[in-house]
């Protein structure tokens, strides 16, 4: 039994995607809007507490914390422009 599981594990490996398809179905653009509205929210909440905060230690963190899902949020704008741009080249 045990020598049958190794056997079929190299069958199974040569099956794995080496690129990405191009194309985003449907539950790839809600995990996508997901993360975007995720990345937005924390921001958001970050920087308002930043700005209710009267200690200067914990508003430079919470500052930092705003930026940090900032450029999450951005990163994930700019693939997804590049992906956009890379297929219609490919058109």
């Amino acid at each position: 039994m045990q020598n049958q599981q190794i056997n079929q594990q190299p069958q199974n490996q040569q099956n794995v995607m080496q690129q990405p398809p191009h194309v985003i179905t449907t539950k790839d653009f809600a995990y996508i809007n997901d993360m975007l509205a995720w990345n937005l929210l924390a921001m958001k909440k970050a920087h308002f507490a930043a700005t209710q905060c009267q200690d200067q230690q914990i508003k430079t963190v919470l500052d930092s914390c705003g930026q940090m899902h900032q450029r999450h949020y951005e990163k994930i704008l700019y693939h997804l422009q590049e992906k956009q741009h890379s297929n219609s080249v490919m058109q």
